[in-house]
C-alpha cells in the first residue's frame, strides 16, 4: 500500500510537507502542493481514514449496535436515529456482532447507540472508563459517559394485563422473550406484579424468543390445552403475529376462544382481521431521542435521563368473557 512516506521520496520533500499538501494547508505553495498532489494522483494513493481519524479525534461517525436484524421492529428505530445525526452532521452504521465491538476502542466511530444483548454492561463501562460516549436502550447504567434512553415496558406490560383482567379474564398465558432480554424481564416483571395485585388469576408462562415461530408454537401449545376461553399476551408483536397465524389455520377463533395482546404495535397489527390489541409508542421517536443525547454527550453537554412513554390499543382480537 502507497503511503505519504512514497510520495515523499518521490517527490524529494518531508513527510510533513506531504501531509500539508494532501490537507490542502497553506503552509505549502500551490506549486508544491499542485506537484504533490499529482504524484499522489499518479501513485494511486488512499489516505488511511484510520489514522487520519485518530489524529482529528472524530469522525462523524455513529454505531449502533443491535442483538440482529430480524423482523421488522427496527426499521423506524434506525430512521429516527438517522435523521437527527444526518441532521447534525453525522453518519450512521449498524452493527451486529462482536467483532463489531472494536469499532469503540479503534476509535473508528465518535460514540455509539446499544440495544445488543451481547454488548456486556461491563464491557461498556470498560468503553466508558476510556471516555467513550454511549447511549443505552436496553439496560440501566449508571456513568457519567452513559446515558439511557429506555422504554416504559412495566407501564406497557401493566396496561396489557390489566385489560384483560377488565375484560373478565382470569386465565392468562404469557409468551416470554428470550431470557436475556431487558425488555422481556422488565415486561415479565410488571406482569407478574399486576397479576399478584388481582388474584385469583391462573398465569401460566410459556417461553418464546421474541419472533413469530415461538409464537407459533406457543399457539400449538395453547391449543392442545384449551378447555375453554383463555388470554394471551405475547411480550412482542412478532410473537403475536405468530400465533395469531397459527390459530387462524385451526377451527379455533382469535377474539372468542383466544383472545390476544402483544406490544409494539407493529404496523401489521393494524391489518389483521380481528384487529389485535397491542401496547403502542414511538420507535422514531426513541431512536430520534437516543441519538440527540448521544450528541449532548459528545458535546459534552449535561443530559437527563429519558423515557418513551406507551398507551394501549384496545382491538377485536381482545373481548368480554
Amino acid at each position: 500500500m502507497i503511503s505519504i512516506k512514497d510520495i515523499a521520496k518521490k517527490a524529494g520533500v518531508s513527510i510533513s510537507t506531504v501531509s500539508y499538501a494532501l490537507n490542502r494547508s497553506s503552509k505549502v505553495t500551490e506549486e508544491t502542493a499542485s506537484r504533490i498532489l499529482a504524484i499522489a494522483k499518479e501513485l494511486n494513493y488512499v489516505p488511511n481514514a484510520a489514522a487520519r481519524n485518530l489524529k482529528r479525534r472524530e469522525t462523524k461517525i455513529i454505531g449502533a449496535f443491535l442483538t440482529d436484524y430480524n423482523g421488522v421492529f427496527y426499521g423506524d428505530l434506525l430512521q429516527g436515529m438517522k435523521e437527527v445525526l444526518n441532521k447534525n452532521g453525522y453518519d450512521l452504521i449498524v452493527c451486529s456482532g462482536k467483532q463489531s465491538h472494536r469499532l469503540l476502542p479503534e476509535k473508528m466511530i465518535d460514540g455509539a447507540i446499544v440495544l445488543d444483548a451481547c454488548f456486556s454492561s461491563e464491557e461498556l463501562l470498560l468503553h466508558a472508563d476510556r471516555g467513550h460516549k454511549l447511549v443505552v436502550l436496553d439496560r440501566e447504567l449508571k456513568h457519567p459517559n452513559i446515558n439511557q434512553v429506555l422504554l416504559d415496558n412495566k407501564a406497557g406490560a401493566g396496561l396489557a394485563v390489566e385489560y384483560l383482567i377488565e375484560q373478565g379474564h382470569r386465565k392468562i398465558y404469557i409468551v416470554t422473550g428470550p431470557p436475556e432480554s431487558f425488555d422481556s424481564n422488565q415486561r415479565l416483571q410488571a406482569v407478574k406484579q399486576t397479576i399478584d395485585r388481582n388474584q385469583p388469576i391462573e398465569c401460566i408462562l410459556i417461553q418464546g424468543n421474541f419472533n413469530k415461530s415461538s409464537g407459533e408454537q406457543a399457539a400449538h401449545k395453547i391449543m392442545e390445552d384449551y378447555t375453554e376461553p383463555v388470554a394471551v399476551f405475547c411480550l412482542n408483536d412478532e410473537m403475536s403475529i405468530g400465533l395469531y397465524n397459527a390459530v387462524k389455520q385451526s377451527d379455533f377463533r382469535i377474539g372468542e376462544h383466544i383472545h390476544l395482546i402483544g406490544f409494539d404495535n407493529m404496523e401489521l397489527t393494524q391489518y389483521t382481521q380481528p384487529r389485535l390489541a397491542t401496547i403502542d409508542y414511538s420507535k422514531h421517536k426513541w431512536g430520534s431521542i437516543a441519538s440527540e443525547q448521544l450528541l449532548k454527550l459528545i458535546a459534552c453537554e449535561e443530559v437527563d435521563q429519558e423515557r418513551i412513554y406507551v398507551t394501549l390499543i384496545q382491538g377485536d382480537s381482545v373481548h368480554p368473557i
